[in-house]
């Protein structure tokens, strides 16, 4: 469905000379450097006359969904509480509307399949593949035709985007036992004992966590035989958000966009398109290390040195939202710092 073109190394020695000879030490500015050199590669690539980078009208996607593990004592919150926060991303009042209005971030609110639909809600994009997911220790999670059905409506929000200027987006979520999905998703797709990937999530105590690593080892045994291959994952053990998750990463990416990353649930998305797309993994920019349990061994996978550690695990893509200054930190960095022959300094480098 998607043709994701590799990144070009072409212009690498331009690059790498226009930062080296700005006025400071090689690699003083560390991550920013490399952020800068990553963005130049998408964009100088693609646009060969092009001299400056830049983000433009970077968009917030937030995928809100249910499932159908939540209702067997995996979270602290019952699923109502999506649909209530939701309602919370609408009216404003959420840590992702603050942070998008500080850092200006343009917020679309997507409902995947929440499980009780906000019918003429204004502020929600209707994106819904059913009212929740099946509970994956009982059944597979979807079928086939609602997961095409969530990449396809994905790759129309991003397309929608792509149209009006957008070159970045970032991704955030929200779903009452989410974690799960993710975690089990992360449990199969890189063959890592279970109890290495659940968290605690919304702050479960030891006995819910022990049932929820317990649910998803029978998730994963029920569904064995049927887990050969990224989409068969998804479909299997996936989230309605989770999968519009992924197919905006992967409609991005072919659109040479960069996706900003947020924790956990966004990390698994970008596993499993990076799974199904070996070139996605250059246009991701990962924001922050949760403090969910299995996410460091995520980043480690996917070779990710993240822009933020705060101890965040709140999701929404609350992460996200706070590195974008970074992000343009890279680009103004590499577009407006003097080089040594500008400001007539010596390159003592």
């Amino acid at each position: 469905m998607f043709a994701v073109d590799p990144v070009s190394h072409q212009f690498d020695d331009d690059i790498d000379h226009k930062i080296n000879q700005k006025t400071k030490p090689v690699g003083a500015l560390g991550q920013i450097e490399t952020l800068a050199k990553q963005i130049a590669r998408v964009q100088l690539a693609t646009e060969p006359r092009q001299r400056k980078l830049s983000i433009n009208q970077p968009a917030m996607l937030v995928f809100a969904a249910d499932h159908g593990i939540a209702a067997y004592g995996v979270s602290i919150a019952p699923s109502e509480v999506t649909t209530q926060m939701v309602q919370n991303f609408v009216s404003g009042g959420a840590a992702i509307n603050v942070f998008c209005k500080q850092m200006g971030f343009a917020l679309e609110v997507i409902d995947c399949g929440i499980k009780q639909a906000l019918v003429g809600e204004k502020g929600v994009t209707n994106n819904r593949l059913g009212n929740g997911t099946q509970a994956i220790h009982l059944a597979p999670a979807m079928t086939f035709e609602q997961l095409r059905d969530g990449f396809a409506f994905a790759e129309d929000v991003v397309e929608r985007h792509h149209l009006s200027g957008c070159n970045l987006i970032a991704l955030g979520e929200m779903g009452i036992g989410n974690t799960s999905s993710a975690a089990a998703i992360m449990a199969s797709l890189l063959e890592l004992d279970v109890h290495k990937c659940v968290g605690r999530g919304t702050g479960i105590d030891d006995k819910t966590f022990e049932r929820k690593a317990a649910l998803i080892n029978e998730a994963l045994k029920l569904h064995k035989q049927h887990l050969i291959s990224p989409v068969h994952v998804l479909a299997y053990l996936g989230g309605f958000e989770i999968v519009q998750m992924t197919g905006a990463i992967l409609a991005a990416a072919e659109r040479k966009m960069m996706v900003l990353v947020d924790g956990f649930i966004a990390t698994a998305a970008a596993i499993v398109a990076v799974k199904l797309h070996s070139n996605v993994r250059e246009y991701l920019i990962f924001a922050h290390q949760s403090e969910e349990h299995g996410h460091k061994l995520m980043l480690q996978h996917l070779q990710a040195k993240p822009l933020l550690s705060m101890g965040l695990r709140l999701g929404e893509g609350t992460g996200a939202a706070l590195a974008l200054p970074l992000v343009q930190a890279a680009v103004n960095f590499y577009n407006d710092m003097a080089s040594f022959d500008q400001a007539g300094v010596q390159n003592v480098s």
